[in-house]
């Protein structure tokens, strides 16, 4: 025998249903356009937001370390930067250092 698995919606309404001649939407029930962070694939599909969520807070993480590596590396270029020009400066001898006009 199978069985078959039906998803109903844990507050007890339809996301989307005709009734009185007009469609009645839940808020929720929204359209998710972007690629599966899972699988690659490209996703175009309506669906509760609150089924979504497990996949944006994957999305969400990913971007993070993406964002979270740039800022290294920034801040590695930054400091070697600054440690050359901090080198240059100290080798400089004092009598070549020009003074500021009054």
């Amino acid at each position: 025998m199978k069985v078959e698995a039906e998803l109903t919606c844990p507050l007890g309404s339809k996301c989307e249903e005709v009734r009185d001649n007009k469609l009645h939407r839940c808020a929720w029930f929204t359209m998710l356009s972007g690629r599966n962070p899972n699988t690659g694939e490209n996703v175009d599909e309506r669906g509760c937001a609150m089924a979504w969520i497990p996949v944006l807070l994957i999305e969400n993480s990913m971007q993070q370390r993406s964002t979270s590596a740039a800022v290294e590396s920034l801040r590695n270029e930054a400091m070697r930067a600054s440690t050359v020009a901090s080198l240059r400066s100290s080798l400089v001898p004092p009598s070549l250092v020009l003074e500021e006009a009054p």
